[in-house]
């Protein structure tokens, strides 16, 4: 899959890796990234897989049922998950495994793209903190900019030219200790969240070099629906006027292509 992928995103894309060395490679570890586009997982996949370490993703259990693409998803140990489920034992366990050999589990603690105007960080779920929590694996934040030049949230086709440069950048892991040995009730689940979305939130700013508004998106405050295409706001016909920024990330290695 990989000898598929990054030679056509190279293609399309210049890119810029930051703080790899912060990449823990003595135990498996939980990503948490931003999501703006639907690519995001080529990005974050790229960038691991580039550096020696195997991703493995939370997809949708629906992907796990489409002919040909279901039986590659097990095989590399990608993880199904029901968005309608109220229990995940099924993915703790294959999580567990992929933690335990290593791997990288990745985990879009928004759920989905975000529905923020400007593409921030917006409220997260509680999927990333309990998987931390109940394994104890180190959660670690990789942000990105610019693949929403290239395919814009919810769009219809790619803007290739001209050829886009992404960033990624590796934060330091987010401490997570003071939850240790606690109930994994809603208050301690919604409060290790917004320590993880402060986290992305902090690592997006520096990339961006812009502030980021004072309260985080919540779509059920804008009469929004939490998941699907159809939301205000998402037209996906032209790329986001941002670009991707050229400044330093002090302790991060760059790599520069």
């Amino acid at each position: 899959m990989a000898a598929v992928a990054i030679p056509a995103l190279n293609a399309l894309i210049t890119h810029r890796w930051r703080g790899a060395e912060r990449l823990p490679r003595d135990t498996g570890f939980i990503v948490v990234p931003n999501h703006v586009t639907e690519i995001d997982p080529l990005i974050v996949g790229h960038f691991l897989y580039s550096n020696r370490v195997l991703p493995h993703f939370l997809a949708k259990e629906s992907l796990f049922r489409v002919p040909v693409l279901a039986p590659i998803l097990r095989w590399v140990k990608q993880v199904p998950v029901s968005r309608g489920a109220t229990t995940a034992g099924g993915s703790l366990a294959v999580s567990r495994q992929v933690i335990d050999e290593g791997g990288a589990i990745i985990v879009y603690p928004e759920g989905t793209l975000t529905r923020d105007p400007d593409l921030w960080p917006m409220r997260g779920r509680t999927g990333a903190a309990r998987l931390a929590l109940q394994t104890g694996a180190p959660v670690v934040p990789i942000v990105h900019w610019g693949a929403q030049e290239l395919f814009p949230r919810y769009a219809k086709r790619l803007y290739p030219f001209p050829r886009k440069r992404v960033t990624v950048v590796v934060g330091a892991p987010v401490d997570l200790a003071e939850f240790d040995g606690r109930p994994l009730d809603r208050t301690v689940l919604a409060a290790a969240t917004e320590k993880i979305m402060a986290a992305i939130t902090a690592e997006l700013t520096t990339l961006r070099g812009e502030q980021p508004p004072a309260v985080r998106w919540n779509p059920d405050q804008h009469g929004q629906s939490a998941t699907g295409r159809h939301f205000d706001g998402a037209t996906g016909t032209a790329p986001h006027p941002g670009t991707a920024p050229d400044g330093d990330v002090a302790g991060g290695r760059e790599d520069d292509r």
